[in-house]
């Protein structure tokens, strides 16, 4: 038997139909209190853009800097193209992602794998057969 999602005892469809209002009441303190501040221009134009993709069913991941955006239920089932400062990660926004912010899923630093040493690096691989 597959689980359905739900957030705070709604499934996706009854937080889609909610008003932003009602939704932003079943948020966690922080991402409430800067939904009700307002949106930012960037926000704006991000939220803007996932509306008309909707609306139009483009297939087309959606760029953006706007890390700090808080994932909504309309931008589920999108591709959003988060900025890490270097690139533009690729995110799918699946309804588990609710109530986070896009930046969480596009890491801005990677894993350091370090190599084998060079010549010359220490005294002791002076003595490190070179392949």
């Amino acid at each position: 038997m597959v689980r359905e999602f739900a957030y705070k005892g709604y499934s996706v469809e009854q937080l889609q139909k909610m008003s932003m209002d009602e939704f932003i009441k079943l948020l966690p303190s922080r991402q409430r209190r800067s939904l009700r501040k307002g949106l930012t221009d960037t926000q704006k134009k991000l939220l803007e853009r996932v509306r008309k993709h909707k609306r139009l069913g483009v297939n087309k991941p959606i760029r953006t800097h706007a890390r700090d955006m808080v994932i909504l239920p309309e931008m589920v089932g999108l591709t959003i193209a988060v900025h890490n400062g270097k690139e533009f990660v690729p995110v799918e926004i699946l309804p588990e992602m609710i109530g986070h912010r896009l930046g969480e899923f596009a890491m801005t630093n990677k894993r350091v794998v370090h190599g084998r040493p060079g010549v010359g690096a220490t005294k002791s691989s002076m003595y490190v057969p070179l392949k």
